[in-house]
């Protein structure tokens, strides 16, 4: 499950999905005055959470009306798209270079401020590594994406919609993540105790 985590070994860093390091606290010490500052600063009061719910709205407004637009919420138009092979259809391949082109705008644009539009700090992702983690998790998400013509984003849509595939496919989406979560969190214990005692 997506989640922001403080981190184990300093206390300092937030995580995100796969360790992925999103920002750091200012403070080592979560019982220090200075991050207890740290949090109440960035704790939203109850109008700026409005603007926040109101932001993510229309953030997710203009997304889902991008998909339909685009056609990526037809899986049929995802499969042709996928279809090196046979009856290629390349158009889909225009409308995710815009959107690469349009985020790495927003990235950039990001990179030289430290707070956003409404105030929270910028918290960016800064880990780069391939692993092997996220090769075999690239290669599983391609595979279901082959298979369904659906990828999470337009499976929301498709849900919202009341489509029988979309939500199949989004019940399994979760199911998968909850045992991804299960299966790692077994893994990382059964490690952590067969790791010598120092």
């Amino acid at each position: 499950m997506i989640r922001d985590r403080v981190s184990e070994e300093n206390g300092t860093a937030l995580r995100g999905v796969n360790g992925v390091t999103w920002g750091r606290l200012s403070a080592t010490n979560p019982r220090s005055p200075a991050t207890k500052a740290t949090r109440h600063a960035t704790s939203p009061s109850c109008g700026l959470s409005n603007m926040y719910t109101a932001a993510s709205f229309l953030a997710g407004l203009v997304f889902g009306v991008g998909l339909i637009v685009a056609g990526m919420a037809n899986p049929a138009k995802m499969l042709g798209f996928l279809d090196l092979a046979g009856a290629w259809d390349p158009s889909l391949a225009l409308v995710m270079g815009g959107a690469i082109a349009v985020g790495a705008g927003g990235f950039a644009l990001m990179r030289t401020r430290t707070r956003t539009l409404l105030g929270a700090p910028v918290l960016l992702p800064v880990a780069g590594n391939i692993d092997r983690r996220l090769v075999l998790g690239s290669l599983v998400f391609g595979v279901g994406w082959g298979l369904a013509g659906i990828c999470p984003g337009p499976a929301l849509v498709l849900a919202g919609a009341g489509s029988a595939k979309g939500l199949v496919f989004l019940a399994a989406l979760l199911a998968g993540s909850a045992l991804y979560e299960f299966v790692d969190a077994r893994f990382r214990v059964r490690e952590s105790r067969a790791r010598p005692i120092a």
